[in-house]
C-alpha cells in the first residue's frame, strides 16, 4: 500500500482563481494543475469530474457543475437533467461518472490519470449521502445509488477513487517525485 502525504495548498485564498472553461474534463484538470503549480514548489494535483449521460449526448459532461447555471444547487442540476431526459423520451438511462486527475510540477504536467464507473440514471433521487448527482446515479453491482452507499462503499468503486488509485500507483513507481 502506497502512502502519499497530501497537504492543503498554502495560501490558496491568495492565489488567483482558475476558471474552468476547457471543452473536456482532461483539459480542465491539466489546465487547473498547471495554473496552481505555478504558485508552488510542490507537486500539484487537480481533478475534474463529470457525469456523462448517453441519452443526452454526453451531457452534462464537462459542464456537470454548471449544468443548470453557475450558482445552481445540486437539486437544481438534478431536476434539469431529469427534465431533459423526460423531454427526450429516451428509455436509455445509461450513464458514467468520469474523473480525470492531472499532476503538475513547476508549471509542467507530469501525468494524467482517468477512470470511470458505469451506472444508470434513476427516475427519482434515492439516498442522502454523497453530493452532486449521487442521488440519481445507480451503481448496478451494489444495487444502490451513490447517495445510498456508505463512504467506504463508494470509495471502493467510485470513478474518483479508481483514478486516485492510479495516481498512488504512479507515486509508488516514480523515483522522480
Amino acid at each position: 500500500m502506497v502512502s502519499v502525504d497530501l497537504q492543503l495548498f498554502p495560501n490558496f485564498s491568495g492565489v488567483p482563481p482558475f476558471e474552468e472553461t476547457a471543452p473536456t474534463l482532461s483539459e480542465n484538470a491539466a489546465d487547473k494543475a498547471l495554473h496552481y503549480s505555478r504558485f508552488s514548489d510542490l507537486p500539484v494535483i487537480a481533478d475534474d469530474s463529470g457525469l456523462v449521460v448517453h441519452a443526452l449526448g454526453g451531457a452534462p459532461g464537462v459542464r456537470s457543475a454548471r449544468y443548470a447555471g453557475p450558482h445552481a444547487s445540486s437539486v437544481e442540476r438534478i431536476e434539469k437533467l431529469q427534465a431533459e431526459m423526460r423531454a427526450r423520451g429516451s428509455q436509455d438511462r445509461r450513464a458514467r461518472f468520469v474523473c480525470v486527475i492531472a499532476l503538475a510540477v513547476l508549471g509542467r504536467v507530469v501525468a494524467v490519470f482517468s477512470d470511470a464507473v458505469e451506472g444508470e440514471i434513476l427516475e427519482s433521487p434515492r439516498g442522502t449521502g454523497g453530493f452532486g448527482y449521487d442521488p440519481i446515479f445507480l451503481f448496478g453491482p451494489a444495487g444502490k445509488s451513490f447517495a445510498e452507499m456508505s463512504a467506504d462503499e463508494k470509495n471502493r468503486c467510485s470513478h474518483r477513487a479508481k483514478a486516485f488509485r492510479k495516481l498512488a500507483d504512479f507515486f509508488a513507481s516514480s523515483p522522480v517525485l
